[in-house]
């Protein structure tokens, strides 16, 4: 079953900022700055979070992973936007 994990980071270096950037681009969609919504089952999230393991500097940088629940009961008011309107992407992108 697949759920809805909001990603964001904090990242030091310039390099391994665009590491982190392309590696969640693989995995959800480009909501911010440093944000990504994924809709990915455990063993994604697993893979994801071993991906960033090996490119973020441990000691310096920050991942944080926001568990949002079921991607089946999603509710359209999930996120409310002040602003620029949010719009909800309509799949999820996943590219091995």
């Amino acid at each position: 079953m697949r759920r809805i994990y909001l990603i964001t980071y904090d990242v030091c270096d310039p390099k391994r900022l665009r590491h982190t950037f392309r590696c969640l681009r693989n995995w959800g969609d480009h909501l911010q700055y440093s944000v990504f919504e994924c809709q990915l089952t455990e063993t994604d999230l697993l893979r994801c979070k071993a991906e960033l393991a090996e490119i973020i500097h441990h000691k310096e940088d920050q991942v944080l992973v926001i568990d949002l629940g079921p991607a089946a009961s999603r509710r359209d008011d999930l996120v409310e936007a002040i602003g620029q309107p949010y719009s909800a992407m309509a799949a999820p992108c996943l590219v091995i």
